[in-house]
């Protein structure tokens, strides 16, 4: 007979917080690999073409650990739900990671990938980010302790700290590539500045974006979906440089016009279940 533990115990499972432990892993080796591409670059003032050249291997295995959080961060939530294994430890420590792996890692490469021709401006910029981030992370585990109502959405309120980071990741891998192709920013810089003042924004706003909770192992699909869904894969593969901007972007925006979405739409995207069929056990008819 397992041993029950004591009312003042701590219940730590195993899977799940493997998983966010390597998420922190993976953020603590993106910060790693930045802060080694400031070393490389020093103080000297290069032209934008010859920085990226010279900070680009650390700068890419940095943009692929953040993914490979975004993926840990994935899993550790899917494991516990599935095992029943939800725990306030569980909880703390993903929060804990998350600022690490989502908060300082994105900013820092905020600040010396995508906003660097504006010096000083761009660490404000990531400073704003860092700091929405983690308010983000509190405010989540503030409404996670809460009694849950009966038919509560499981929505999130303001853009999830992951899919920022994804965003930021996915753009400084795309900057990576205009640079090396020879094409400069000029103005844009400035667009860019105000995107990310209002990707940080967005994190502690009430814009709810679908938390996609309900998709597991007896999620139903279709065939066009599932070809659909190798399709996006294949050109993410083939335009790696371009497609993750776009996949984390139609989310970002997703969560903006939802309300303006049909119901049976929304249904269909989120891939909603009916409430007869999450009462199913395997083998009803």
């Amino acid at each position: 007979m397992p041993r029950e533990p004591e009312p003042d115990e701590v219940k730590i499972y195993f899977l799940p917080n493997l998983m966010t432990a390597c998420n922190l892993a993976c953020g603590f080796f993106a910060v790693l690999m930045i802060h080694k591409g400031l070393v490389e670059v020093g103080d000297v003032k290069l032209p934008e073409k010859q920085y990226y050249e010279a900070v680009k291997p650390f700068y890419e295995y940095a943009i692929l650990l953040i993914f490979g959080s975004c993926l840990f961060d994935l899993l550790d939530g899917r494991l516990a739900r599935l095992g029943g294994q939800e725990s306030p430890f569980g909880q703390e420590f993903d929060s804990l990671a998350d600022i690490i792996s989502f908060g300082m890692a994105p900013a820092m490469l905020l600040s010396k990938a995508v906003l660097f021709p504006l010096g000083n401006i761009g660490w404000a910029i990531a400073l704003v980010y860092l700091v929405c981030g983690a308010m983000r992370l509190a405010r989540f585990n503030c409404l996670a302790s809460m009694p849950k109502k009966p038919g509560a959405s499981s929505d999130f309120r303001g853009l999830p700290i992951p899919m920022a980071a994804g965003f930021i990741a996915s753009i400084t891998f795309f900057l990576i590539d205009l640079y090396q192709n020879d094409h400069l920013l000029g103005s844009w810089k400035y667009v860019l500045a105000g995107a990310m003042l209002g990707l940080s924004l967005l994190m502690i706003s009430d814009v709810r974006y679908p938390s996609f909770k309900k998709v597991g192992l007896r999620t139903k699909g279709t065939v066009g979906a599932i070809l659909i869904a190798v399709l996006i894969l294949y050109v993410t593969v083939q335009f790696r440089y371009i497609m993750p901007v776009v996949l984390f972007s139609i989310y970002l925006i997703y969560g903006l016009v939802r309300p303006w979405i049909s119901q049976k739409m929304r249904k269909e995207i989120e891939v909603e279940s009916d409430p007869d069929e999450e009462l199913e056990k395997p083998g009803d008819p």
